[in-house]
């Protein structure tokens, strides 16, 4: 069994407009995960449709508004995406970034130390939640959004210093 994997990360508008994804980042880089593809962009409708119910089924799992109000937030400016290797990296990146709703995020994850808004304060004003980052939520769905938001050959594969020290590879 392959322990290495790659994973999608988006830093959302908010993440970008408040200028917090070099620090965000550095967090990643820090554990031993590197970067093998990075851009910025601004996504159209039927890119975030096909990320967030083809691949993520949000609209089937959460309903129509739900995704009206995160496409209307996410909109809001550009996004930066990234895709981020190493050791068991979902799972990593998963428990580094806390959970989807900043309120119930632990302080020490990412979303538990820059963000706040919880589900019920969103849904009150009918706006999305805006918790910095989009991350992967399992190998399988890591391989469908990769290949939805990044070609081939804008993924690199080099080595860094770092994996001696990270991936104890002999």
């Amino acid at each position: 069994m392959n322990t290495i994997e790659r994973s999608l990360i988006v830093f959302k508008p908010d993440a970008v407009q408040r200028g917090v994804v070099g620090e965000i980042l550095a967090r990643f880089e820090k554990v031993g995960l590197k970067i093998v593809g990075v851009k910025m962009l601004r996504p159209s409708y039927d890119h975030y449709f096909h990320h967030y119910e083809n691949i993520g089924k949000m609209v089937s799992r959460r309903g129509q508004k739900t995704f009206d109000v995160t496409l209307a937030m996410m909109n809001e400016g550009p996004v930066i995406a990234f895709v981020l290797e190493g050791i068991e990296a979902v799972s990593l990146i998963r428990k580094m970034v806390g959970a989807t709703e900043p309120k119930s995020a632990v302080p020490g994850t990412i979303r538990g130390d820059y963000a706040h808004m919880s589900f019920g304060h969103a849904d009150k004003n009918e706006i999305g939640v805006p918790n910095i980052i989009h991350a992967s939520g399992d190998p399988a769905e890591a391989e469908l959004e990769i290949a939805h938001w990044f070609s081939e050959t804008e993924l690199f594969d080099y080595q860094t210093v770092h994996e001696k020290f990270t991936q104890a590879k002999k």
